[in-house]
């Protein structure tokens, strides 16, 4: 029987990925974004149902799950990279990331949840980024998002293992999808943060330059979804053998110590 897989931001850079390698794994893949008539045909994944979905608008996300059908597999991938120096982001530039980012994708989950529960089967991804787990100044709203979700799925698959429904989360690290020329920036022209923040995201996006393809992150969300038991966490790219062995071995304070050299900052 043909599984459904419904992704997120399936647009553009990870989401399409993993939206292609869902169709040539078999499934039916229903891709969403906030304007599916505006996209490309050059852009377009052949074998993807192409539907709306604003994680903003409580009535689109109630009407995606309700028209979805059976859902196998949900991969939590759109969202926005949003940056700045905490002391000058914008209270509603905040609400507005995290409704994007953690509440409507929740929602979604929640929605799609019984249906899995019900037949015994379901694998839920949370897209989230190594940042959550190595945060970088600058982007603590953009850090925090991607912990919430972490946070949500690390605690529920203790709730739904027992239904067959396993909840992971896919951490990429620096990644070549464009992302560095749609991120929001919220910094003042005077700020007394203007310096080291142009510090910090110009290094970011120069290792985003060269980071690993969507491809590759991907493969990685395949492997969560093929496995018997998923792990709670996968990353990918940055290095990330070495930097989550780093942060098992050493002290915290040493860690940030070694993000901030490493984006050109002097603790």
């Amino acid at each position: 029987m043909t599984k459904t897989a419904v992704v997120t931001g399936a647009s553009s850079g990870i989401g399409k990925a993993v939206a292609e390698a869902l169709v040539a794994q078999g499934y039916r893949v229903i891709g969403t974004s906030r304007n599916p008539d505006r996209i490309d045909d050059a852009v377009r994944v052949p074998g993807v149902e192409y539907r709306a979905l604003d994680l903003n608008d409580k009535a689109s996300i109630e009407a995606l799950a309700a028209g979805a059908g059976p859902v196998d597999v949900l991969i939590n991938n759109a969202g926005e990279s949003q940056s700045g120096p905490f002391e000058e982001l914008p209270a509603d530039a905040i609400e507005r990331l995290f409704q994007l980012n953690v509440f409507g994708q929740v929602r979604l989950t929640q929605l799609l949840l019984p249906g899995m529960r019900e037949r015994g089967y379901g694998r839920v991804v949370m897209i989230g980024s190594m940042l959550a787990s190595f945060p970088l100044p600058y982007r603590s709203s953009y850090v925090a998002s991607k912990a919430a979700l972490k946070g949500f799925s690390d605690a529920a698959r203790l709730e739904l293992s027992p239904f067959g429904v396993w909840m992971t989360t896919v951490e990429p690290g620096s990644i070549n999808t464009g992302i560095s020329e749609r991120r929001t920036k919220y910094v003042a022209d005077d700020s007394p943060y203007l310096k080291e923040f142009n510090t910090v995201i110009d290094t970011l996006d120069k290792r985003e330059s060269t980071g690993i393809s969507a491809s590759e992150v991907a493969e990685t969300v395949l492997e969560a979804i093929n496995a018997d038991q998923p792990k709670p966490l996968y990353a990918r790219g940055s290095q990330a053998q070495v930097v989550f062995l780093l942060k098992r071995a050493a002290p915290a304070a040493i860690v940030e110590r070694v993000m901030a050299k490493a984006f050109g900052l002097r603790r």
